[in-house]
């Protein structure tokens, strides 16, 4: 069988190729199975592709096969998965979805007890046990585990989603939600109009093809429109399995995950709520948001790319605010993994509590230009360590002075280089960018 290789962020792919199809999903149960204790309980939660079902029961029949014990959540945001797992004591919890990705893709991520992502020692662990040749071991005693249904994961999950948004801080506010058909279909717009707010909603109706299908986070063109078209006070855009958000000002324009931090950060330093000073981002994120955090007597502590590793950090400092440009943040006091809804919310209590538009309340700092391009990865190489790449690296750099940053690094994902360069100039960016995809391209 094929090798099963983590990324950043669990494993993606091709539905119904391998590693994202039953038999592989089968065979993933059982490694699960086997690293967890006889009986042990772990909740299965899904986005809305067609695959789902599918990969599904593939999971679920080897996990039950080496005696573990499966809730089916069904249709779920991701974050609701670890919720369910730490609040009622799970061994571990499994979400199936290819996030952001088009509907013909899929994946698998793990939570461990914590109710958060399993940590790369951890993940590193189930990687090999899925990777050994587990048809030659034997259940233990051929106890086989039970499967049922269960609605206890969308109940947590609201019930997190109320306590970190108390009452109902959106009256009168005017929303315009897009749900990427995925995810936060059936949670979202419920809950914002629970929480006050009067709602348009746009793509909330999933047929398991069109899940961030021209829509969502990362397509959204529509929602900026009609929150200009119908006046409304601000839009809020989830991906497919509801685990980033993006928001849209009264004026059409994009609110990315580095002014959502910025502006979540001030307000909670203003009333106390900041542990130590400090926000974890990832190097993706604009040295604007730098720039401002420091005006506020505030700090920023970058990561490698990928909540993962943000939570690992925020951890490590003790600190409860961190995300990624994305719009993927992070708070651990609200919720152990990142959720779109709450991290939205956030930032709509600062929005509520201002007497300024969304323009202006929620975005206080001016961005850089940063550009990115990505390049295919040649297949069996490591381009960066190719010594015309590190060169076109050095020589980018230089291009960009003192006052730029470049930033080149593998996708976790995809099979790319993503080449990102950020400067007051955006000539001088583009250049350093194609300084290093030149050379990338010639390898």
């Amino acid at each position: 069988m094929r090798t099963i290789k983590f990324g950043t962020d669990g494993v993606r792919g091709k539905a119904n190729k391998a590693p994202i199809d039953a038999l592989s999903m089968c065979r993933i149960g059982q490694a699960v199975a086997s690293v967890v204790e006889p009986g042990a309980l772990v909740f299965i939660g899904r986005d809305t592709r067609a695959s789902g079902p599918m990969l599904e029961a593939g999971l679920t029949a080897g996990l039950v096969s080496g005696g573990a014990n499966v809730l089916l959540a069904g249709v779920v945001p991701t974050a609701a998965v670890g919720l369910a797992v730490r609040e009622r004591g799970a061994e571990m919890g499994v979400m199936l979805t290819a996030s952001h990705n088009p509907a013909e893709d899929n994946g698998i991520k793990f939570f461990g007890r914590s109710g958060d992502k399993l940590d790369e020692t951890e993940q590193n662990l189930l990687q090999d046990r899925i990777n050994e040749d587990l048809t030659l071991k034997s259940n233990r005693d051929c106890v086989i585990g039970r499967i049922d249904q269960t609605s206890a994961v969308s109940e947590l999950y609201a019930q997190a989603v109320r306590a970190s948004a108390p009452g109902t801080p959106l009256k009168g506010m005017y929303l315009v939600v897009d749900c990427a058909n995925g995810a936060a279909s059936f949670l979202a717009p419920k809950m914002l109009t629970d929480l006050g707010a009067k709602i348009d909603v746009l793509h909330a109706e999933p047929d398991g093809k069109n899940i961030n299908l021209e829509c969502g986070s990362t397509a959204p063109q529509t929602l900026q429109q009609k929150v200009i078209a119908v006046g409304a006070d601000a839009g809020i855009a989830f991906d497919g399995d509801a685990d980033r958000v993006l928001l849209v000002d009264e004026k059409g324009g994009l609110i990315d995950g580095d002014q959502l931090l910025a502006s979540i950060a001030h307000d909670w330093a203003q009333r106390g709520l900041l542990r130590g000073g400090t926000v974890v981002a990832t190097h993706m994120s604009n040295l604007g948001l730098a720039q401002y955090l420091k005006s506020i007597g505030l700090s920023l502590e970058r990561t490698a790319v990928g909540d993962r590793y943000v939570a690992a950090r925020l951890n490590e400092l003790g600190a409860n605010l961190g995300g990624e440009q994305s719009g993927h943040l992070r708070m651990p006091d609200l919720c152990p993994s990142g959720d779109g809804l709450i991290a939205g919310l956030a930032a709509l209590n600062v929005l509520g509590a201002s007497l300024l538009p969304a323009s202006k309340a929620l975005r206080p700092f001016t961005a850089l230009p940063q550009f990115m391009q990505n390049v295919v990865r040649p297949k069996g190489a490591n381009p960066m360590q190719e010594k015309t790449v590190t060169e076109a690296c050095r020589k980018a750099e230089d291009v960009l002075g003192t006052t730029g940053r470049l930033l080149v690094r593998p996708s976790g994902t995809e099979p790319l280089i993503r080449v990102m360069a950020e400067c007051e100039s955006p000539h001088t960016a583009r250049q350093a960018i194609k300084v290093v995809t030149d050379a990338l391209s010639a390898l």
